[in-house]
């Protein structure tokens, strides 16, 4: 099976932790060599927060776990880059279309 090299999650999460402890939280397992927490948007009670998690090695399901016990909950997996290495995405005049 190949290795997942890059993460990009679309997530809802309560204002505690905030982004730094969450950022340090998913930076800590075996596999991950970066995590980028953005903060999208602010509401009264949740945050929205775009993360990307580059490694060697990602487990999903580890990911997946911590973002629960922060008592966050994952909307969507945007984006997903798996294999020996990362493929940028290349834009095609299709894509200047939207």
């Amino acid at each position: 099976m190949s290795e997942i090299k890059r993460l990009v999650l679309d997530v809802l999460k309560p204002h505690h932790p905030n982004v730094i402890e969450l950022s340090r939280r998913l930076s800590a397992p075996k596999g991950v060599t970066g995590v980028n927490c953005t903060l999208e948007e602010v509401d009264r009670e949740t945050e929205s927060v775009k993360i990307t998690i580059e490694g060697l090695n990602i487990s999903f399901e580890l990911i997946e776990e911590i973002i629960q016990e922060c008592g966050a909950v994952i909307h969507s997996v945007d984006s997903v880059s798996a294999g020996k290495k990362i493929i940028e995405e290349v834009e095609t005049p299709q894509d200047s279309h939207r």
